[in-house]
């Protein structure tokens, strides 16, 4: 059953051999009523699969089993039906097939690609990992021990400590507080049972949101989203997040640790990518952190002072919240004064904002780089999940570039004025900084 189509006309390739041309993204219905957006192209023998199962990410978490979406992603290549875990991989490597799931905080997520010519394996051990999966004793166990492992090394690593802390400082008593690889104590709890439950909730037709790549026709694509999608629930238990506003605004908390760098993380509430002021802003973050070598944090911060080697900001809409981040890393006798900067230029931000040649500069850079997004068939996949997950509409690749083009300085200048807001950071240090102390 074939839906509606979106003809885009794009300067990229579809993939890596294929020329430049235009491509059309298709909605394809299955009788079971499964949607899938899809790119037919024949130009490489591949098919890539890119889905996910929208709000069931670690936030979901039962709590004190931290960890189980991010255990179960681990898991589901490890054997399902009557394949054990060796056999499962040995499969998938003999027709050099591709299978991976990640669970995120938002949504769990999964991708698969495959030869042409063997496409009926692959789609077949999709299915297995999403309808049956094994979950033996072994497999088990021995990733819950390499999730162990990680997390000891975690525990030690300051960019994980700092990250960790301000999570769970912003986000206190709400389920975006939960870290998605669990925690030490949350892992070793985590039974089969818990793994199982994880699987039959979240994994519902309801949530699921499809981008397809490649060489298969329309007609055998309804026909595959049927076999694989279609036996999962069509509905499962509300797993509802609350909306959110992080907290610890003006916050400053110091983790001493015995290390030569101390490692900054902060930020502040952000903005919806539903918000009609997402493209201003996304301008305005572009110049002031999110440029690399020539953002204004980077000129302030390395190249006037010297300060750190790396510096930045960015962008993190939520389905329950937002927030906009940053962070640097520098000299224990340095970061006092590296976090003064930053405070400054965040304030100078909104009190000045920004001149029209940053702002040409930045929307010829976020135009001209979107096209490395859709250099792959996994790219192009990716990009169609995103689309639907943030309900941007299957023309948005057209359109995109004008909703960029169409801000204007003004604009901008009001979205920083009202968006960013120094005194609202929260910073996290760890480290043993020179005349940085914990606020009360």
């Amino acid at each position: 059953m074939i839906g509606r189509s979106a003809i885009l006309i794009v300067g990229v390739m579809l993939v890596a051999a294929a020329p430049v041309q235009a491509f059309e993204i298709r909605e394809v219905v299955s009788k079971k009523g499964i949607v899938a957006w899809f790119v037919h192209d024949k130009s490489v023998p591949l098919v890539t699969l890119s889905f996910v199962f929208r709000g069931a990410g670690s936030a979901t978490d039962s709590d004190g089993k931290e960890g189980t979406g991010d255990m179960v992603s681990s898991l589901l290549d490890e054997g399902a039906g009557d394949i054990h875990s060796a056999d499962f991989r040995r499969e998938l490597e003999e027709i050099a097939a591709r299978l991976s799931f990640s669970a995120g905080r938002d949504h769990f997520s999964g991708r698969m690609q495959t030869l042409t010519s063997e496409k009926d394996t692959a789609f077949r051990l999709l299915k297995l990992a999403l309808t049956s999966p094994r979950f033996d004793e072994k497999p088990v166990e021995r990733i819950r021990s390499r999730m162990l492992a990680s997390l000891r090394r975690q525990a030690e690593n300051p960019r994980r400590i700092s990250g960790r802390l301000w999570n769970r400082i912003v986000f206190e008593g709400h389920p975006y507080s939960k870290p998605v690889a669990g925690t030490e104590e949350t892992v070793p709890k985590i039974s089969r049972t818990d793994l199982k439950s994880f699987v039959r909730d979240r994994f519902t037709r309801n949530r699921l949101l499809i981008g397809i790549v490649g060489d298969i026709g329309e007609a055998e694509l309804a026909r595959r989203l049927d076999d694989v999608f279609g036996g999962l629930p069509e509905t499962g238990p509300e797993l509802d997040i609350p909306e959110i506003v992080p907290a610890g605004a003006g916050r400053t908390i110091v983790v001493k640790k015995p290390i030569p760098q101390s490692v900054v993380v902060l930020g502040q509430k952000g903005i919806k990518r539903a918000d009609p002021d997402w493209y201003a802003a996304l301008l305005v973050t572009r110049i002031f952190g999110g440029g690399g070598f020539s953002s204004r944090l980077f000129e302030e911060v390395r190249e006037k002072r010297g300060l750190a080697y790396s510096v930045y900001a960015y962008l993190s809409p939520m389905e329950r919240s937002a927030i906009i981040g940053g962070g640097v890393a520098t000299q224990n006798g340095r970061a006092a004064e590296s976090i003064s900067v930053i405070r400054a230029e965040w304030r100078k931000l909104s009190e000045k904002g920004i001149n029209d040649k940053e702002l040409k500069y930045a929307k010829t850079y976020l135009n001209g780089s979107f096209s490395l997004r859709l250099g792959s068939s996994r790219g192009i996949a990716n990009l169609l999940v995103g689309i639907q997950v943030s309900k941007l509409g299957m023309n948005y690749i057209k359109k995109r570039p004008s909703l960029i083009n169409g801000v204007t300085l003004a604009h901008a200048n009001r979205v920083a004025r009202w968006l960013y807001n120094a005194d609202d950071l929260t910073v996290v240090v760890v480290g043993d900084p020179d005349g940085v102390v914990s606020s009360p």
